[in-house]
């Protein structure tokens, strides 16, 4: 039965809808019935809808009916009235909260589309880093996919000479020794003689990031000690080091004087070459005679040795610089974090290309000396340099090489004064910074050697290496062609590559000694003593003897032997 019902506000009866009473039930917990309109209780709780008062009858009761009326509207106004605060209470948090709505669907979908162009990334940095990683893998388990022969004529640009090696050992000890140092110079110089390390080759410069992430760049430098007034020579001295070999590595030029550079020096050399130039002035200190030399004695040693003709000896100037080489070039500030050094003369002349790095070589193969000449010097320079040395091993018999090798530096127990040839020199500073050689140049410093008479800093590091150094960490770069005044070398096989004739193996290396030196011809040459006899041997049917009788000086008939000779 459908009751009517008032919409509000009108007088308009609409029907009512069934309303459903919730009851319990023994068969489920709760179940809908349908109830009518007369037992319908407008104030139970469980009525959805209101049923409106009762139909009032009669005419005369006009009265009640507005009455009515206007109670149903005020009801209904006050419910709409309720409705809309609640609306409005709903409208002002929402306007509240709305920008954080807003704010919270946009960071949404950024992270929605940042997540997205994320996941592109990562897919594409795997890719590229499986791809390198893999890339990385093969360049270091097949080291011949870097380079072949077909694109490099010659490997091993060093042609058919092969350097000869450094040690021969003839003790267990040393034998012992050079097996531990699992280094093979032979080896690193045929795989790296194509200026694997060079920076300025464009055809491969990832091998040569490679390489250089693989094998860090040594820090070292070329060091000259020169005056304003040698400029010509130095820049004759760089311009053939740079176009023969720096020009590919760029090392840096550290140029010393013992006064300040002229503006012309620093920029004549800066234009020289496009590695990095620094200027240092020698301190005073290194470059006066210290307090302990008797003055009026040096005085009377410059007459002397100028009157007996010792080369130099009597230039004060000469004096300072041999002993500053000797013991205090290491020490310049310019020089602290540098390890490796090239000592490169003015007015010197280089022949040979040189395609490796050779302070890489000289790091890797864990040597700390190398050398170009072996030769002889005037004795009358040094006449008690070997006298004080000897005293010196005696007193500290702890600080000498247990490999060290001084035969080929001694005849019969007396110094035969052969000595590297200082002028071309490459080396450890560190093994000059060392304990070993401090103490060995303190004492001969204090005795007033440098002054008194003429040692030269070739002597005095030829003997230094002798004693503190195994024979296996020095090396004889005779595949470098050089020239420094009257002594040249110029190796074999290398036609090419070398601006020079070849040269015997120790030719002219006694042309320093001058007719009036008591100097003695050693038993054999220099560098055949060092080399130990085993990489040199005799042109066929040559005798000394024959040679001497003719008028020669006994050394002609020598030549490498071994692999690689010529």
């Amino acid at each position: 039965m459908d009751t009517p019902r008032f919409k509000s506000g009108t007088g308009i009866r609409s029907p009512m809808p069934r309303t459903p009473k919730r009851s319990e039930s023994s068969e489920s917990t709760w179940s809908f019935d349908e109830i009518s309109s007369e037992e319908s209780d407008s104030t139970g709780e469980t009525a959805f809808w209101r049923t409106p008062r009762e139909r009032l009858k009669g005419n005369g009761g006009r009265l009640d009916r507005w009455k009515a009326k206007v109670s149903i509207n005020i009801g209904t106004g006050l419910r709409m009235i309720e409705r809309w605060s609640r609306l409005k209470r709903w409208v002002d948090w929402n306007s509240a909260n709305r920008w954080m709505v807003r704010v919270k669907l946009k960071l949404k979908k950024r992270e929605r589309n940042f997540s997205t162009s994320t996941r592109r990334f990562y897919r594409l940095s795997v890719f590229m880093m499986g791809f390198y990683f893999i890339s990385t893998l093969f360049f270091y388990s097949f080291p011949s996919a870097t380079y072949t022969s077909s694109s490099l004529p010659n490997v091993h640009t060093l042609g058919s000479y092969i350097p000869v090696q450094p040690f021969l050992p003839s003790s267990p000890t040393a034998k012992s020794k050079v097996r531990e140092n699992k280094s093979d110079p032979i080896k690193w110089l045929k795989e790296n003689s194509d200026n694997r390390y060079a920076l300025t080759d464009p055809s491969k410069p990832w091998v040569s990031r490679i390489s250089e992430w693989r094998s860090p760049r040594p820090k070292a430098a070329l060091i000259s000690l020169v005056r304003n007034s040698e400029l010509e020579g130095m820049l004759q001295s760089m311009r053939q080091l740079e176009a023969r070999w720096n020009h590919k590595y760029m090392y840096p030029w550290v140029f010393f004087n013992d006064e300040p550079f002229s503006r012309e020096f620093i920029q004549s050399t800066g234009n020289a070459t496009k590695a990095e130039c620094r200027y240092e002035v020698v301190p005073e200190e290194y470059w006066t005679m210290p307090e302990w030399v008797d003055e009026g004695r040096f005085m009377n040693s410059l007459d002397y040795l100028g009157t007996i003709g010792v080369g130099k000896g009597w230039m004060v100037s000469y004096h300072h610089m041999c002993r500053w080489n000797s013991g205090f070039f290491f020490r310049m500030k310019v020089l602290e974090g540098v390890e490796w050094y090239w000592r490169v003369e003015p007015d010197v002349h280089f022949f040979c290309n040189i395609n490796y790095d050779i302070f890489r070589f000289m790091r890797d193969n864990k040597l700390k000396y190398g050398f170009n000449m072996n030769i002889l010097d005037d004795a009358r320079s040094f006449p008690s340099l070997w006298s004080k040395t000897r005293a010196f091993a005696t007193a500290n018999p702890h600080l000498l090489h247990p490999d060290a090798d001084l035969d080929w530096l001694l005849d019969k127990g007396e110094y035969n004064n052969c000595q590297f040839f200082s002028n071309f020199e490459i080396g450890s500073l560190d093994f000059w910074r060392g304990e070993h050689h401090k103490k060995y140049f303190e004492y001969l410093d204090r005795s007033g050697g440098f002054y008194y008479e003429r040692w030269g800093d070739a002597p005095v590091h030829t003997l230094s290496v002798g004693m503190f150094l195994g024979k296996g960490e020095s090396w004889w770069f005779g595949d470098v062609g050089y020239q420094h005044g009257i002594n040249r070398v110029c190796p074999g096989g290398r036609e090419g590559d070398c601006a020079c004739e070849e040269t015997g193996v120790d030719e002219g290396f006694y042309k320093l000694v001058p007719l009036e030196s008591p100097q003695r011809k050693p038993r054999d040459t220099c560098i055949r003593g060092w080399l130990g006899g085993e990489w040199v041997r005799k042109r066929e049917g040559w005798e000394r003897e024959l040679e001497v009788a003719l008028g020669g000086d006994g050394f002609g008939g020598y030549v490498l032997g071994g692999k690689g000779g010529r």
